[in-house]
């Protein structure tokens, strides 16, 4: 089952994210807009997720088959270590913490693997299962890349794709705005005020595969993501590397098993412009700015 929902003082909301924030005004940015530091998570719901996904529930694993089992004392420790949230398992309310020191060492290892897929113009896909969130971040990114030369992929658009939630099958449609992918209603042009739905699934990765293999078309070397977009991909040995929140394990596991290249901590549900400041740092480390 997968969760699809209906989307809905600082650097973002001045325009001061036009200009390559340096790691301290970052800092800085990440604490103000929460997206590290105390963020909107509970505990709660973490921990929920861990079970989930020590139990091997698809809704947690998000396309990733874990090469060993994970217990949930096991996963906190490496939340612990990977994300900066609390470690002691007698933590169980309140609000997860992401300590911004490693977010941001993690925003330079992203910034790492663009300037590489950029140096080679690897074919990249950029998927995203938060577009009211995140669409604007993928997209700053997308238009950099194919500046740099990168194809940027778009297979099977409008393809339909039926999807199981908690409220029973949706069909819903593939689509790409900005060249982003996504999944929307069918009959709903993504874009603007219609970005599309919130969705942890790996079917739509496996959709985009899937028609460009049978269409005769490049395949991804580089998948930019989040949720079963990047779990997916790294499942199936494609380089992937995204943003990803403290109750989501599966990708910061895909990172500690070598399947998923950069796993960045962050919050993933803030307001949508809080996330610029961080598209232009990680471009103006990679030396992709526009």
């Amino acid at each position: 089952m997968d969760d699809v929902l209906g989307s809905g003082g600082s650097l973002a909301g001045s325009g001061a994210g036009d200009v390559p924030p340096g790691v301290d005004e970052l800092r800085a940015h990440l604490l103000a807009s929460r997206l590290a530091g105390t963020t909107s998570t509970s505990r709660e719901k973490s921990l929920r997720r861990y079970r989930l996904f020590a139990a091997g529930d698809p809704r947690a694993l998000i396309g990733l088959e874990p090469e060993r089992e994970w217990r949930v004392p096991e996963l906190l420790a490496l939340m612990a270590e990977t994300c900066g949230v609390s470690g002691d398992a007698a933590t169980v309310t309140g609000l997860d913490t992401i300590d911004p020191e490693r977010t941001i060492a993690a925003l330079d290892a992203f910034a790492d693997r663009l300037r590489s897929a950029a140096e080679r113009r690897l074919p990249v896909l950029l998927g995203t299962g938060h577009p009211q969130r995140l669409l604007g971040f993928y997209a700053t990114l997308a238009s950099a890349l194919s500046s740099a030369g990168c194809t940027l992929l778009t297979s099977a658009m409008g393809r339909r794709i039926d999807i199981t939630t908690r409220f029973g099958v949706r069909t819903l449609a593939l689509g790409y705005a900005r060249g982003v992918a996504l999944i929307h209603e069918p009959g709903v042009r993504p874009g603007g005020d219609a970005p599309g739905v919130h969705t942890h699934s790996p079917l739509p990765l496996r959709t985009v595969l899937a028609a460009a293999m049978t269409d005769g078309e490049p395949l991804p070397r580089l998948v930019i993501g989040d949720h079963g977009w990047v779990c997916a991909a790294g499942q199936l040995g494609i380089e992937a590397i995204g943003p990803a929140d403290t109750d989501d394990p599966a990708p910061f596991v895909g990172q500690a098993e070598g399947r998923v290249s950069v796993a960045v901590p962050v919050d993933d549900a803030a307001r949508s412009d809080s996330y610029r400041p961080l598209a232009h740092y990680v471009l103006n480390r990679a030396c992709l700015s526009q």
